[in-house]
């Protein structure tokens, strides 16, 4: 059916137009075309969510909006969700479908054969699957808010899983694959479960957790099942194959968002690796204050310009260039990001290349546990100290105050926030420098070498990294967790020997801040960052399978001396 849009006579819009995919499936698109007598480049988006909303809702303008731009857009529903055939299944036809549903979109009439690829988070992840393929008329793609596997990154961190990300977008991918079967039973069970999914976090074992069980949502028991990093991961893996992109791109991400390393590592990927130079000649990195969703600004002020539009003026630029010819300037500088409480700024790289690397070590004289203890952080290396030591008892886990996950507030920790609640607990330790003489801009990866011991043949150890105000109220900037057993590789796993010392590198992820005179640094070191992360049982047993009353209590002795110097190494840049 082709209608024009109410109120904008100039914009038509096609519903529901069938592409065929090479195994028979037709997936279906919705198409908005601006009233043109030139051929256009098009504007693709494939989604799992609806292409009705075109992700609009949370994320970037209505399709509408773009075409207005003069391209025609394309807004397809992947296989097995909304009105296209098949079943789905995340990321496993994203490969085959992507490339036919370019070539498919690069044949429609009024078209210049040119296609660009947009969207973000899972939407992402259709366009660099795709991308991997190499279909001849992808000429550009603009993954926003994505990761570079889905398994370190996405499903997993660290070995540990990402259980409230996890868990809720299972629930919500399986609530409209009930509704297509018509399954009013499953529908309400699982939209009733979503609704106190913060308790359903709390169930053991996973392996059975309760809202999944008989609902379209098997894989989530599949990602349990794959613990490591393996066959089943790295069939679509991203950063496998970033010698196979060959098209510009500009990746988007938000500091607060849940796969804002995996964004990152992309975009260093694509430009060291990609089998053609212009590729890796135009690749961009953009990033601003957002969570994943909605792309609201956190932390700026109001007479700083607004940055909800950024995302959409952006895009537009960057496919004028790529599509259209039009030197935009989207290539002046490869890195634009919003440094925290510092404004836009542009880089050379990432990190870049003016920055400077330093370790900040922790020191105490054993009783850092809490904020009201004796944890000091700075640049001097630490003498002959005694450790720190605390117990984690996982029936009694620490609370995630914010962080990095998914993708509602309401229900999976995400964003800045007090980390009062969290650091006053004794089964956290918190190391917090000297109020800064001068402002710095810190800039880079962040990385935590932790010497550390347990009592536990497995167990978890998390950082996290935060600003403390002159008023004393202390924000999480990054954090990230090691999984005991995988303190060596994702792919194999590995217990510990009870007491043993052993050296846990914990990824945290990128930054940018701007951080004041007269404020702090802190690193919180614990077990447990719930329900962010699943909790470790702490007995060396198969992963998922154990119930609440196998759990046991670690006592974890953290280092710092001269043999064992548990530092967190820091990128400032002028």
């Amino acid at each position: 059916m082709l209608y024009a849009l109410p109120g904008m006579p100039e914009i038509t819009l096609e519903s529901n137009v069938p592409a065929i995919m090479r195994d028979g499936a037709i997936l279906r698109a919705d198409i908005y075309r601006p009233r043109s007598s030139a051929d256009l480049p098009v504007l693709l988006m494939r989604l799992p969510y609806d292409k009705r909303t075109a992700a609009s809702a949370f994320g970037q303008a209505h399709p509408a909006w773009y075409a207005r731009q003069g391209y025609i857009v394309v807004i397809q529903d992947t296989r097995g969700r909304g009105q296209s055939d098949g079943e789905f299944y995340p990321w496993l036809h994203e490969q085959a479908d992507g490339y036919d549903t370019v070539e498919w979109a690069a044949s429609l009439s009024g078209t210049t054969g040119q296609v660009g690829m947009f969207g973000f988070s899972y939407v992402g992840a259709t366009q660099l699957l795709a991308a991997v393929e190499r279909p001849p008329h992808l000429t550009t793609i603009v993954p926003g808010f994505t990761a570079s596997q889905y398994y370190e990154g996405w499903t997993y961190n660290g070995g540990a899983l990402a259980l409230a990300f996890a868990a809720y977008w299972s629930n919500f991918l399986a609530m409209e694959t009930a509704s297509r079967a018509a399954d009013l039973t499953t529908f309400s069970r699982l939209g009733a479960s979503l609704g106190s999914a913060a308790n359903w976090f709390w169930h053991l074992p996973l392996a059975e957790y309760p809202p999944l069980i008989d609902t379209p949502a098997s894989y989530f028991y599949d990602w349990l099942a794959h613990p490591t990093y393996d066959a089943y991961w790295s069939r679509w893996s991203i950063d496998e194959g970033y010698e196979r992109i060959m098209v510009p791109a500009m990746h988007i991400g938000g500091w607060y968002d849940a796969f804002i390393s995996g964004t990152i590592k992309n975009f260093v990927g694509i430009r060291d690796s990609s089998g053609r130079a212009s590729a890796r000649a135009s690749q961009k990195l953009l990033v601003g204050p957002w969570t994943h969703m909605p792309w609201t600004p956190l932390g700026t002020s109001e007479a700083e310009p607004p940055t909800a539009n950024y995302v959409d003026e952006w895009q537009v630029r960057w496919f004028d260039q790529f599509l259209k010819g039009f030197d935009t300037g989207v290539l002046d500088h490869p890195v634009t990001i919003h440094v925290w409480n510092g404004g836009w700024r542009d880089y050379d790289s990432w990190p870049p290349s003016s920055s400077i690397k330093e370790d900040w070590f922790i020191h105490s004289d054993g009783r850092a546990n809490s904020k009201f203890g004796d944890g000091t952080l700075s640049r001097q290396a630490p003498a002959d100290e005694p450790p720190d030591l605390f117990v984690y008892d996982p029936t009694l886990p620490t609370p995630s105050m914010g962080g990095h996950s998914c993708c509602f507030d309401t229900i999976t920790p995400m964003g800045p926030a007090d980390q009062h609640r969290a650091e006053v607990s004794k089964m956290m330790l918190v190391y917090t420098s000297a109020p800064l003489q001068m402002a710095m801009n810190l800039v880079g990866d962040v990385q935590v070498t932790l010497f550390a011991a347990s009592t536990a043949p497995d167990t978890d150890f998390t950082a996290r990294l935060c600003t403390v105000d002159p008023e004393g109220r202390s924000t999480n900037l990054v954090e990230g967790i090691i999984r005991g057993r995988h303190r060596e590789s994702l792919t194999v796993a590995r217990l510990m020997t009870p007491g043993d010392v052993y050296e846990f590198h914990i990824e945290l992820g990128p930054v940018g801040a701007h951080i004041a005179a007269g404020w702090r640094l802190r690193l919180d070191i614990a077990s447990s960052d719930f329900p962010q992360w699943d909790r470790n049982l702490n007995t060396g047993g198969p992963p998922f399978t154990e119930n609440v009353l196998a759990a046991r209590l670690a006592t974890q002795t953290v280092l710092h001396n001269p043999m064992y110097p548990t530092r967190v190494s820091l990128s400032f840049v002028k």
